[in-house]
């Protein structure tokens, strides 16, 4: 028997290659824990066990813990963070504006504040006679604020601290001074025309001609007076005293129709959250003229398919935007509920069969001109907001959604008060004159007196076996359904960590234009979020028009794994994840 003759150099081949590749598999498997640890150590995720506050800006989001620290409730932490974010994060909300308030007790009550502005009581279906722009900025686009009313209703309902020290550290930093985060510096670059054409405006944000640069020291001497007021006397001075007056005269020489009375008849809606269960987890939300039911609607549809879990793939994303087509199509049907009877389309948005119906006109290898969804109305384009979430020690829970509407609403600040006013009245359908090509406005949201107007803002509560579970929401107008659809898929049917959750790149659809938008962008803390070439290239071959978009939805979570609990942590670990998109930075303790 003859053997085969192994030569040194073949003897040592082998064990060589062999040690090679188990050193690149340890060194791939080192760089992934190092990638991963990076992700873990970012600033923008944090793990808490008593309580957790995820918002816009880490002033902010510190505030707020700060108030929990102190015994507070998430209500009592949530006046302080919004108030907080009106002042340093003025681009997107504040104390003239309005907000959605979604809480829910750890007894299981659950209640929704609906602060959202109204039109005037001299507002009138055809007030702007066909003019966009007097609707978009100017006077004539204010509507009544509700978010100060709303939140103080919502104090005096759950607050344990006193008034006084949930507004003082907004007062303070209006009053000494914030610095310019890197997202309102490119807020205000990208309003540069709307700040220099207003004195109000031009006299905060500018300096020597210039807009004020990242890092400037802002103030706003004449709203930190108007909050000292707010702290010392409550909100009666606002909706029925000096503020108020102030605030009217000004609006009024601007060319706007709210009068004192419209401050003073306004009035905070308390209505029913609505819920859906998607595999095992039920979902707690807003009800109209939220964004809530169409979300529902959304996850319903995609609840038909089968398994969701892993990374998105172009299918996925396909069904993902076929299904946002027939959501959008169907949205403009709702409606304020004290105005117009939506307990049908509501009913629809509700119901799985109707998501059965809608789902059989999807096909995976195709897509269709907007008529093939059945959309009637012409959408409205809503604009940008700032979302808060709040975990207490107690496991009270609150996703809050505040808006202006466009960055810095309608252009215009209050001298008098230094409150930046809303653009909300360019929520409303406008009367127009229509072609052959464009659908016609939905009366279900035209203008009358005291009406609030259609919104895309979708705060939203986890809960499973009666338990929390999460919380989440998102601002970006339009965009917001979809974001904050996407980071509870993410997290819930995907099984992503938090924080990835967060971090995947988002793609959106709102019917018309027909175009699916897809994050391209590099944002202010240099990160870079892009759905993958592929995935673009795989959703052209079906036959969308894609369009890169330079920004999106920002949103805010926190998750409790009640998993993690001990002997000094009996209700579980929270992790809360504020958006990198903006900025945001949590805190908890």
């Amino acid at each position: 028997m003859q053997r085969n003759k192994i030569s040194c150099s073949q003897m040592l081949f082998w064990p060589t290659i062999a040690f090679f590749f188990l050193s690149l598999l340890l060194l791939t498997s080192s760089l992934d824990a190092a990638s991963n640890d990076s992700q873990k150590n970012r600033d923008e995720v944090i793990v808490s066990h008593h309580g957790a506050v995820a918002t816009d800006d880490g002033r902010c989001s510190r505030i707020g813990v700060d108030v929990l620290r102190e015994g507070g409730h998430a209500v009592d932490a949530s006046v302080a963070a919004a108030l907080c974010l009106g002042v340093v994060s003025p681009a997107s909300s504040g104390i003239g504006g309005g907000s959605f308030m979604l809480i829910r007790q750890s007894s299981g009550e659950a209640q929704f504040f609906d602060m959202r502005e109204t039109a005037p009581l001299l507002a009138s279906k055809d007030m702007y006679g066909g003019n966009a722009t007097l609707k978009s900025k100017g006077g004539l686009s204010i509507a009544v604020p509700g978010q100060l009313a709303g939140l103080h209703k919502a104090w005096k309902q759950y607050g344990k601290l006193p008034w006084r020290r949930l507004v003082k550290p907004a007062e303070r930093l209006a009053r000494l001074g914030f610095k310019i985060s890197p997202y309102l510096r490119f807020q205000m670059e990208q309003t540069k025309s709307g700040v220099f054409a207003d004195k109000g405006l031009r006299d905060v944000f500018t300096s020597n001609g210039s807009l004020l640069q990242q890092g400037d020291i802002c103030y706003n001497k004449k709203l930190a007076q108007t909050l000292k007021r707010i702290a010392d006397y409550g909100i009666k001075d606002f909706y029925n005293g000096s503020i108020g007056i102030n605030l009217v005269r000004d609006i009024q020489k601007a060319g706007g129709i709210v009068t004192i009375k419209d401050l003073q008849r306004y009035q905070v809606k308390l209505r029913k959250p609505i819920s859906t269960n998607f595999r095992g987890v039920d979902l707690l939300t807003v009800s109209p003229p939220s964004g809530g039911p169409p979300m529902i609607l959304l996850l319903n549809i995609l609840a038909q398919y089968g398994n969701l879990s892993g990374v998105s793939d172009s299918l996925q994303i396909h069904r993902q935007i076929e299904a946002l087509k027939h959501v959008f199509a169907v949205r403009m049907n709702l409606g304020d509920p004290d105005f117009v009877d939506v307990s049908k389309v509501l009913s629809d948005m509700l119901s799985p069969k109707f998501a059965e119906e809608l789902k059989k006109t999807i096909y995976d290898n195709m897509t269709f001109p907007p008529n093939h969804y059945g959309g009637r109305w012409k959408q409205i384009l809503d604009h940008g907001t700032s979302h808060l979430c709040i975990v207490d020690n107690e496991r009270n829970a609150i996703s809050m959604t505040t808006t202006v509407n466009s960055y810095f609403g309608s252009h215009f600040l209050s001298p008098s008060t230094g409150i930046i006013l809303n653009n909300e009245m360019d929520d409303f359908s406008m009367p127009a004159n229509v072609s052959a090509d464009v659908p016609p406005p939905a009366p279900a949201n035209f203008i009358s007196p005291g009406k609030r107007p259609l919104s895309s803002m979708s705060p939203t509560i986890v809960l499973k076996d009666n338990q929390l579970k999460a919380v989440v929401g998102a601002s970006g107008g339009g965009m917001i359904i979809a974001g904050t659809a996407e980071v509870f898929l993410n997290h819930f049917a995907r099984g992503l960590d938090p924080l990835s959750s967060v971090f995947a790149p988002r793609i959106y659809h709102q019917l018309i234009p027909n175009k699916v938008y897809y994050e391209n962008w590099t944002t202010v803390t240099r990160d870079h979020f892009e759905i993958p070439a592929n995935i673009r290239e795989a959703l052209q071959k079906k036959g969308h028009v894609l369009e890169s978009l330079s920004g999106g939805t920002i949103c805010q979570f926190i998750v409790l794994d009640s998993e993690t609990s001990n002997k000094n942590d009996s209700l579980g670990e929270l992790v809360a994840v504020s958006d990198p998109r903006k900025g945001g930075i949590p805190s908890g303790y």
